[in-house]
């Protein structure tokens, strides 16, 4: 019986990260926006939009992705992942065909924002939390991580299929594709996740024992009680700045690259969700070894550096195309740490009975950080033309980040007290 239990833990884990494979449309924005700014220009297609407005569908998307995911969280904590998913899987769905029917600015805000970033939000909630009841806490940072890589890695097969598609049919009926499609996929993987039985303790011996090892995780939290710790809010903002960074790039990628790379600039999209995806079972493996704090400060650090050796490469006349691959490969892969390190953090501090409105709510940083920081950086370089001081105020706040995140390891919370038998 335990092993079939075993056995089940790995086949919601490989669900959920099919879930996200499909929810990661998100991280393929750029190839739209691209189309958009290109009609805009044109005068062709009816996107008559202002061009600093270009980035908003996808702005909005995460931040409501970012919010819905308090109302998945409880839904998932009380009804379970399966139904949560189905959820989310019929509004993508929706979200992506009434896009497919409109070029209007405030439809693309609400199809794309609103009913798309709810979807998301529910499919995403649903999926990693299942997948770390499964197992014990010394494998909590792989299984986050592998659950995760799925969002991040979607782009290595949509960005390539998203430029056909355009080019092909044109931006509508690409999205028409990819809600049927994706509506269908999140609906059939839904029906996999399951939450472990009742009383069910993961990896049994083997847990207490990594149990015992783990002496900063804390008892089980609510929300209002997380809400008053002085540690929420430091990850809050640690994550604001990690997330909004990455989010900045991430939706304009294709831009970046199209000046050097035409019509191959998609290429940068999928190489770089190589990164992100690597970036996340990379950090899990790292911060199951040396600790959260130590791996946040790590991947902050380097995420920083990353950022300032970027205005290097765009700014330079003629940028090779191989530079902004690889600084758009480093750039995804330390943002894609942020999606397993932040998760983890949630688990082993406040624990797993309130872990979905828990998370929900701690990931809404993610959404106002992709929000600001993607609008200051469609700002900067609507006014200025260039991409250097997105970058300049991103390596500014990551090395802040660093910092901060070392300070969280003096800080983290003392295990709960054992009751005596």
């Amino acid at each position: 019986m335990s092993e079939i239990i075993k056995n089940k833990g790995w086949t919601v884990t490989f669900a959920g990260t099919g879930i996200n494979l499909a929810l990661g449309v998100l991280y393929t924005w750029s190839i739209y926006q691209a189309a958009i700014v290109e009609s805009i220009e044109s005068g062709v297609g009816g996107f008559n939009w202002d061009r600093a407005a270009v980035g908003d569908p996808y702005a909005v998307c995460c931040l409501v992705f970012a919010f819905a995911m308090i109302l998945a969280g409880k839904c998932q904590d009380k009804f379970g992942p399966r139904i949560t998913a189905f959820i989310g899987g019929i509004l993508v769905g929706l979200g992506l065909l009434l896009i497919s029917q409109s070029s209007s600015y405030l439809v693309w805000v609400l199809g794309f924002g609103v009913l798309a970033g709810t979807g998301i939000g529910f499919g995403y909630a649903s999926a990693t939390p299942p997948a770390l009841k499964w197992f014990p806490g010394g494998r909590t940072g792989l299984i986050a991580g592998l659950v995760v890589a799925g969002f991040g890695l979607a782009p290595v097969y949509i960005a390539p299929l998203a430029s056909y598609l355009v080019s092909k049919w044109g931006l509508q009926e690409a999205m028409m594709f990819f809600g049927i499609a994706f509506f269908i996929v999140v609906a059939v993987l839904s029906q996999i996740l399951v939450n472990p039985p009742a009383g069910y303790v993961p990896g049994g011996a083997l847990a207490e024992k990594e149990k015992a090892k783990e002496s900063h995780i804390a008892a089980e939290l609510t929300p209002w009680q997380i809400l008053k710790t002085a540690n929420f809010w430091k990850l809050w903002t640690l994550y604001f700045i990690g997330s909004g960074a990455g989010l900045m790039v991430i939706g304009s990628i294709a831009g970046m690259a199209k000046m050097s790379m035409g019509e191959a600039a998609f290429i940068a999209v999928a190489i770089m969700a190589v990164g992100n995806a690597s970036g996340r079972i990379i950090a899990g493996v790292v911060s199951d070894a040396l600790g959260r704090p130590i791996a946040l400060a790590i991947f902050f650090g380097l995420q920083s550096i990353n950022m300032f050796l970027a205005i290097l490469v765009v700014s330079a006349e003629g940028a090779a195309a191989l530079f902004i691959v690889l600084s758009a490969t480093f750039i995804g892969f330390n943002y894609g740490t942020n999606l397993t390190l932040f998760p983890a953090f949630c688990k082993s501090w406040w624990g797993l009975k309130s872990f979905g409105v828990n998370y929900g709510i701690l990931f809404t940083a993610w959404g106002v950080g992709g929000l600001v920081m993607t609008r200051i950086s469609t700002t900067l370089v609507a006014t200025t033309g260039s991409f250097t001081w997105s970058f300049v105020v991103a390596g500014i706040l990551l090395a802040i980040g660093a910092v901060v995140s070392l300070k969280l390891h003096q800080d983290s919370p003392k295990p709960a007290p054992v009751p005596v038998a």
